[in-house]
């Protein structure tokens, strides 16, 4: 039986080059090894403040951004997650058997109210929500990153509880790390992860930032004093970011790139790190401007049909269960 995958994306319509790199390049890959469902989850983005009208064009944005990376719609289930009522009934049954110390330990709510984010419950149960998304579909393999994966261990945690409770509904999801994927940094705090959540416009790369201004950031990026281009993650934290990011465009191991850039200088090396990633993305852009909103609309209702057809035959199972549902 084929292995499914599950993976979202919150609706921001600006993915950066980190989530491209260390996620969203190998979702196309994915598709020809693997059953592969990709949800915008935009009822996760309602977690915090957001404008309505802004959310609805973010939708449609991150989806033409998925398309324009090869995200087949006739290979994969693309949808929004708020098209599928399934999602939050399976998140309040999954609630009611999730102990709040559980919920109490999640770093990414710490970090994010500790940020200033105004806590609320959606936040606090974000958790529970994902466990639903993923076990919704019954996947068994969910692409992660570090942040995430104290989310899995929660899903696998409720799947368990659920079964020893109910019988064996889910199968227990494990954490899919892909072969190809890169860890990108802030180009302004190269110790910190590369996040859209940042104020500062010049820590990232959009993946529809025009040439000029990716040319730009790349200059400006945080290096250090000593003109050497070497790897050092401790020593030269933003040339190593550098370094990771031009061997994840090219292909090339980071010891060549070594070699061929350590005594040319820091301007040299910025400005073909900037080329390889102009060159990188460029196809990502020109696929996205050439996408009609209407017909990235269209997309996304026949997969939320398909997904609710999907998503109606498990969660019958569930209610059944637990003992309640249509009579």
């Amino acid at each position: 039986m084929q292995h499914r995958i599950f993976s979202g994306v919150q609706p921001t319509g600006n993915i950066h080059i980190g989530n491209y790199l260390g996620a969203f390049r190998n979702w196309a890959r994915l598709q020809d090894d693997y059953d592969t469902i990709y949800c915008i989850v935009d009822l996760h983005a309602m977690t915090v403040d957001y404008d309505p009208v802004a959310l609805e064009k973010a939708r449609v944005d991150t989806a033409k951004i998925l398309l324009a990376l090869g995200v087949d719609p006739d290979r994969s289930l693309l949808y929004t997650q708020s098209q599928v009522p399934g999602h939050a009934e399976l998140a309040w049954i999954l609630g009611t058997m999730t102990p709040m110390g559980v919920l109490g330990r999640m770093t990414q709510f710490k970090e994010k109210t500790a940020a200033g984010v105004a806590s609320n419950l959606g936040l606090y149960s974000y958790p529970v929500l994902m466990a639903a998304d993923i076990l919704l579909y019954r996947a068994d393999l969910v692409p992660v990153g570090d942040d995430q994966r104290q989310h899995i261990e929660v899903t696998r945690d409720l799947a368990e509880r659920f079964n020893n409770r109910f019988g064996d509904v889910f199968p227990i999801p494990e954490a899919y790390v892909p072969e190809t994927s890169a860890r990108v940094m802030s180009l302004t705090d190269p110790t910190a992860k590369m996040s859209k959540s940042d104020p500062q416009m010049k820590s990232r790369i959009s993946l529809l930032d025009e040439p000029d201004m990716i040319r730009k950031r790349i200059r400006s990026a945080v290096t250090d004093s000593d003109p050497q281009v070497r790897y050092d993650t401790a020593a030269k934290p933003g040339i190593s970011n550098l370094l990771e990011i031009m061997s994840a465009c090219t292909g090339e191991p980071i010891e060549s790139l070594v070699d061929e850039y350590a005594s040319g200088g820091y301007g040299t090396f910025k400005d073909a790190v900037a080329d390889v990633v102009i060159a990188e993305i460029a196809p990502v852009r020109e696929r996205f401007e050439a996408l009609e909103n209407g017909d990235v609309r269209e997309v996304l209702r026949v997969g939320g049909v398909r997904a609710n057809e999907m998503a109606g035959t498990y969660q019958s199972e569930v209610l059944r269960a637990v003992g309640v549902g249509a009579f």
